[in-house]
């Protein structure tokens, strides 16, 4: 008898729109373009009002790689980032002379929540310059702040933001914030933009005020990297791999050429394609399920006992440092005009 799992109470928790893609199977309301440059995916999506995501209405650009800690993928990364960011603000009709107050949300004393306030650190900040004079036309004026997060500060993160936006009439807003993902194979290789605005905490379950044109009636831009997935994530992509490893591994002994290499073959990279019959016999009455359902029945154990911690890779400190160098040199050199 097959598992039924309430996917109302064991929501699976992610702020990437291609996450919830993956999982859709009506695309309504929903126009997706896809390029790849050498070995980086661009997924273009606008949502209609009304869409099979339930998502707000507006454009999500997401940006997939593989490795930015050498310099050749840093670098081919950031001009995708650069272009990518180009093409959005132009969507969202920002001039070049437009004033941007750039706010990184996150805990500082975090590492994978400190996306935000790192990014900030590397932001060429103008407008006390401009107080004095004038700088060179490719500068616009550009002032940041990191809010913190309410836990420390007892305020509400927008609503710090709105008494700022009132006070030095910016005319639009670019947030950058840590995200969850639903895909371990995200972490940290992935960069979303959107026009939509942003929900600090959304992730985690922890869901402030947005950050959006609606609340502070300007427009934002938010950027986010996942950086921490739920162990039900971790888990049942797990399980995932596991069937990928047994199909591959049935036809990898069947073949005379195998006894001459090495068995860390990365099977992800194969085309492989899972027998419903193995997965059954593998597991039984959870092989009969599908990987939405296998995640919620993860949910549905872990989150009851408190188990369903939020996790990041081992090597966070280095990649955040990575990323945050590369998004803050990607937005320097989008707003400024100028080579980073």
């Amino acid at each position: 008898m097959k598992h039924e799992v309430n996917l109302e109470k064991y929501q699976i928790h992610t702020d990437l729109a291609i996450d919830v893609l993956d999982r859709k199977s009506d695309l309504k309301g929903v126009k997706k373009e896809v390029n790849v440059y050498d070995n980086i995916t661009v997924t273009d999506v606008c949502l209609d009002s009304i869409n099979s995501l339930n998502k707000s209405k507006g454009n999500y650009i997401t940006i997939e790689f593989d490795d930015i800690t050498d310099s050749d993928n840093y670098n081919s990364v950031k001009k995708v980032v650069v272009t990518e960011l180009k093409n959005i603000l132009k969507k969202m009709k920002i001039k070049n002379n437009d004033k941007c107050l750039f706010i990184g949300l996150g805990n500082a004393a975090s590492t994978p929540d400190s996306l935000g306030p790192k990014v900030k650190n590397n932001i060429i900040v103008t407008s006390h310059i401009y107080k004095l004079g004038t700088l060179d036309s490719n500068y616009r004026v550009v002032s940041a702040i990191s809010p913190g997060v309410m836990g420390t500060t007892g305020i509400e993160t927008h609503d710090i933001i709105e008494s700022i936006v009132k006070k030095i009439k910016p005319d639009f807003v670019i947030v950058v914030d840590a995200l969850a993902s639903e895909s371990i194979d995200r972490l940290n290789k992935t960069i979303q933009m959107t026009d939509t605005g942003i929900h600090p905490g959304s992730g985690i379950g922890n869901e402030r005020r947005e950050i959006s044109f609606n609340s502070l009636n300007i427009p934002v831009l938010a950027i986010g990297v996942p950086t921490v997935a739920s162990a039900a994530v971790i888990v049942s992509d797990t399980i995932n791999y596991m069937y990928k490893h047994y199909e591959f591994n049935k036809e990898y002994i069947k073949n005379p050429k195998s006894k001459l290499t090495f068995n860390n073959i990365n099977y992800l990279n194969k085309n492989i394609t899972i027998n419903k019959k193995d997965k059954e016999e593998l597991f039984g009455i959870i092989g009969m399920l599908n990987e939405n359902e296998i995640k919620s029945l993860m949910n549905e154990v872990l989150n009851p006992i408190g188990y369903n911690l939020m996790v990041t890779p081992k090597e966070i400190d280095f990649v955040i440092d990575r990323l945050s160098t590369l998004i803050g040199a990607s937005l320097n050199e989008t707003l400024h005009n100028i080579n980073c």
